[in-house]
């Protein structure tokens, strides 16, 4: 249950064609007692917003596909202007536990840290052979160009106190973002933890993220290409 009422602590959700998933997300955050949430409709083709205004909370919409990375600096944006204090990013097909957020929020809201980085690597987590060896050459490239080293690279489970969030600027729309983040929170000496986090690998989950190691590859290109033109 949420131990912080007192804080105005927001959601922020990207969801592209989610109709699926995005009533249950939502649902369970409720139930756990968190209440400023904001749903980012990215231009999906089916109810994915019809079943969030369900929901009776804030939904904003793209009214193309325009990725990821957009999604979040539309909500991050939102929940600046509303007066959040920390944000949440939290993913809507199902993979983030509610039940994971005391540990996430603590460090933050106790002013011990800025930033806390979910990971699923310090928490034994079953995963696909080719989603870990993605996501392990994710973690040596970020060593290479920002050298961090994370456990986890690409983990979208994120808390980011208010001052964090006004600093990291999002730029790119897609799926590179996340390594976007992280340069953020490097280059402009954000104090960041790792928090062990489990990700629930469904049958629907793992559907949606395929094609990841093509997708992998647009990522990397993207990021040689950033870091050679900074």
């Amino acid at each position: 249950m949420n131990k912080y009422k007192n804080k105005k602590i927001f959601f922020v959700i990207p969801a592209y064609n989610e109709e699926k998933s995005i009533g249950r997300v939502v649902k369970d955050l409720k139930r756990a007692g968190y209440r400023y949430i904001i749903v980012i409709d990215d231009g999906s083709k089916d109810n994915t917003y019809k079943e969030a205004k369900k929901q009776k909370i804030i939904v904003l919409k793209h009214v193309i596909n325009r990725g990821q990375g957009a999604a979040l600096r539309t909500g991050i944006d939102s929940a600046l202007k509303k007066g959040a204090e920390f944000i949440v990013t939290f993913d809507s097909d199902g993979q983030h536990r509610v039940e994971d957020l005391p540990r996430m929020l603590r460090p933050v809201i106790k002013g011990k840290v800025d930033v806390t980085l979910g990971s699923r690597f310090l928490r034994k987590t079953k995963m696909p052979l080719s989603r870990w060896i993605l996501l392990k050459g994710s973690v040596l490239v970020q060593w290479i160009f920002y050298g961090v080293k994370l456990s986890d690279a690409h983990n979208g489970y994120r808390v980011l106190n208010r001052k964090a969030a006004k600093k990291i600027r999002i730029d790119s729309d897609r799926m590179e973002h996340a390594s976007e983040i992280v340069e953020e929170i490097v280059k402009k000496n954000i104090k960041y933890k790792e928090i062990p986090v489990t990700i629930r690998y469904t049958g629907y989950s793992m559907k949606k993220g395929e094609g990841s190691f093509f997708g992998a590859l647009k990522v990397l290109f993207k990021m040689l290409m950033r870091r050679l033109m900074h």
